[in-house]
């Protein structure tokens, strides 16, 4: 029996089960909650119940939206001739956040991971396809992560995309040594890839 209420027992053993929150943090937000005033609670219900029933996948890039089409691709001025291809969402935000790049996105909603099951038909491969013969695209910019599954990924869309479109200039973001970081501390796959993507010193 535990040493809350049941119905705060609840509360926190549910929180918990959310990702990057204990036992502690959970604990901590549920008595938080239990000391606010009865509208956060209300409001943080109906935001859950709201998420649940109106968040759908865009139906052109398969980013999140409450609408048809998300707000980027509802912006002509977004329209430039490229998409970036990324893993999930929260890839798309990391990249929107920088505010460089001003094209459209495909969320692929994975990576091709063959010891987990998950192929081409379980990414967003095939609308993919559809769209580079459907819209004015001159530049596919593959960002999947440098892991295993997301450098499969690459080279599998790099492939079928090139067989396809040989004109379509297609490029992979550049993977290497990270702002701050500390060559001794960088393990091979990354520092493989920066020797691979070096560039030559200008001006």
């Amino acid at each position: 029996m535990g040493i809350y209420p049941q119905s705060l027992e609840k509360l926190i053993e549910q929180l918990s089960r959310l990702p990057g929150i204990g036992q502690k943090s959970a604990t901590r937000v549920a008595l938080f909650i239990l000391r606010s005033d009865r509208e956060l609670a209300e409001t943080l219900a109906k935001c859950l119940v709201d998420v649940k029933e109106k968040i759908k996948f865009c139906s052109v890039c398969f980013n999140l939206t409450d609408d048809d089409l998300c707000p980027i691709c509802r912006n002509d001025n977004r329209a430039d001739g490229t998409i970036c291809v990324v893993e999930g969402t929260g890839d798309q935000l990391a990249l929107e956040e920088a505010g460089i790049f001003k094209g459209r996105y495909h969320v692929l909603q994975g990576a091709l991971s063959p010891l987990d099951g998950i192929g081409p038909e379980d990414l967003r491969i095939s609308e993919l396809l559809k769209r580079l013969d459907s819209e004015k695209i001159s530049e596919l910019i593959i960002a999947t992560n440098p892991t295993t599954e997301g450098e499969a990924t690459a080279s599998f869309l790099f492939k079928i995309i090139n067989e396809k479109n040989p004109a379509l200039k297609i490029s992979r973001i550049a993977l290497g040594i990270p702002m701050g970081g500390d060559l001794k501390y960088t393990d091979r796959m990354t520092i493989e890839h920066a020797l691979k993507s070096r560039v030559q010193i200008t001006e």
